[in-house]
C-alpha cells in the first residue's frame, strides 16, 4: 500500500513539475513593423467609437507559434478588386505603398484565408492602410471550421457599434491606422477560415487590406 502511495505521489510531482515546464516555454508575442509611412499628429478623425489611448497587447505565445497564415489562398466577398490582387493580403509585404495593398469596393466587404487545416490560433496582426491617418469601421474579425462560415464560428474581433455590418454589436473599439496595425489576442481558438470584414473608413467608402498575419500552430 505504501509502494502505492509512494509512486502515486511520484506521479502527481511528476505532473506538476511538467506542467511548470510547459508554462515556462511560453514567450512574448514579437511583431515586425514596417516602417512609419506618416510623422506628426493626425488630423481630427470624426467617429463616435474612436479608442482613446492605443494599447498594444502582450500576447504570451507557445514555443514554435508562427504565421500560419503566409502564402495561404485569399478570397474574398469583391472578385474583382479596384487595386491590387488578393495575394498581398499574405505576402509579407507591410510597406503600405502602392503595390503592397488590395483595395475593395465600398460597403461591407471581407476577405477569408485558408489555414489549410484547422489550426490553434493564438493571436491575429492586421494592417489595413498606413499612410494616411484613418479609422476604418465595421471591423469583424472571426474565425470558422467551413469556408461557408457555419460550422463553429468564433468572433476574435468586433468594433461595429451599431450593427451597421448585420453581425452584432461589438464591444471593441475603432482605432487609428499606424505602422503597428492591430493585434488582437486570439485567446488560442480553433478553426480554419479565418474572415475579416470591414465598411469603409473615414478616409473613404472604400476597403483596403495591406497584410494579415495568423499566429498559431
Amino acid at each position: 500500500m505504501k509502494t502505492q502511495i509512494k509512486i502515486a505521489s511520484v506521479a502527481v510531482l511528476a505532473a506538476i513539475f511538467a506542467g511548470a515546464a510547459v508554462a515556462e516555454e511560453t514567450k512574448k508575442l514579437e511583431i515586425e513593423y514596417p516602417k512609419p509611412l506618416f510623422a506628426g499628429t493626425p488630423k481630427q478623425i470624426r467617429t463616435d467609437n474612436l479608442e482613446r489611448a492605443p494599447v498594444e497587447p502582450e500576447i504570451m505565445v507557445p514555443a514554435g507559434t508562427e504565421n500560419i497564415a503566409a502564402g495561404k489562398t485569399v478570397t474574398s466577398s469583391d472578385d474583382f478588386p479596384v487595386i491590387g490582387e488578393l495575394e498581398y493580403v499574405t505576402d509579407g509585404d507591410k510597406d503600405g505603398a502602392d503595390g503592397s495593398y488590395v483595395e475593395l469596393g465600398p460597403d461591407v466587404q471581407w476577405i477569408q484565408i485558408d489555414l489549410g487545416d484547422k489550426k490553434t490560433i493564438y493571436a491575429v496582426a492586421l494592417w489595413h492602410y498606413h499612410a494616411q491617418a484613418r479609422a476604418y469601421r465595421d471591423v469583424i474579425i472571426q474565425v470558422a471550421d467551413d469556408a461557408d462560415f457555419i460550422e463553429n464560428v468564433q468572433t476574435v474581433f468586433n468594433n461595429d457599434h451599431d450593427n451597421s455590418a448585420g453581425l452584432g454589436v461589438g464591444k471593441d473599439k475603432e482605432y487609428i491606422e499606424t505602422n503597428k496595425g492591430k493585434l488582437i489576442d486570439a485567446k488560442a481558438i480553433t478553426g480554419r477560415y479565418v474572415r475579416l470584414y470591414s465598411n469603409g473608413s473615414t478616409g473613404s467608402d472604400m476597403n483596403h487590406y495591406i497584410e494579415v498575419e495568423v499566429f498559431g500552430k
